[in-house]
């Protein structure tokens, strides 16, 4: 249910954004004025908004697949508290993938970016972390192991961050991805065992 909260409000305000460029300023992820102008709710409000109908669209989908796995996963191995772990996966995704433009363009007024990719990357790779040999749908058609997946998504992710030459924020892909593959180890430092052990067990 919670992913699909999400979802929702995530497709009210990235539409409002659509119709209001005013909004979409106010809400936007903007380092320097995160640090110079204390708009520190920009750290998770961009999250909310979307660069355009594909980006949202691409971005939901992947959280309606993926969230709905971890509530399970979650509800399995946390019980009572899964709601406020996914809650803390989500928004902790968010914030973890912001680490380095922060850094990187804390001076620079004329960078911006928008969307929830990286907090939809640490629910993916949480998904991965939970079941590394699921099948996972490159470009929803090719089949491959979770594993293999994530493998080619950290490699692409971090070459292409070092190139930053398109519109596409890598590094926050990259972020997102490490944080949702460390965090339900943070929670339960036995469960990377069962990875490892799930890893192995087609050897």
């Amino acid at each position: 249910m919670i992913t699909l909260i999400i979802i929702g409000v995530t497709v009210v305000v990235s539409y409002l954004a659509f119709q209001n460029h005013d909004l979409m300023e106010k809400l936007q992820f903007n380092a320097a004025k995160v640090i110079h102008q204390k708009q520190y709710y920009r750290l998770v409000s961009h999250a909310f908004i979307h660069a355009s109908w594909s980006h949202l669209l691409v971005n939901m989908f992947v959280l309606y697949f993926f969230g709905r796995g971890i509530e399970q996963y979650f509800e399995y191995y946390f019980g009572i508290r899964s709601t406020a772990y996914f809650l803390l996966l989500y928004f902790g995704g968010i914030l973890a993938s912001n680490i380095w433009s922060l850094i990187k363009h804390q001076n620079n007024y004329y960078y911006n970016a928008v969307g929830a990719s990286g907090a939809v990357s640490a629910m993916l790779f949480a998904f991965i972390f939970f079941n590394p040999w699921e099948k996972l749908y490159f470009f929803a058609v090719i089949p491959i192991p979770g594993i293999l997946f994530a493998i080619g998504y950290l490699f692409y992710s971090y070459q292409m961050s070092k190139k930053s030459n398109d519109n596409v924020a890598h590094d926050a892909h990259l972020l997102g991805a490490i944080f949702g593959f460390v965090f339900p180890i943070l929670l339960k430092p036995e469960l990377f065992s069962q990875f490892i052990d799930q890893l192995f067990s087609f050897l």
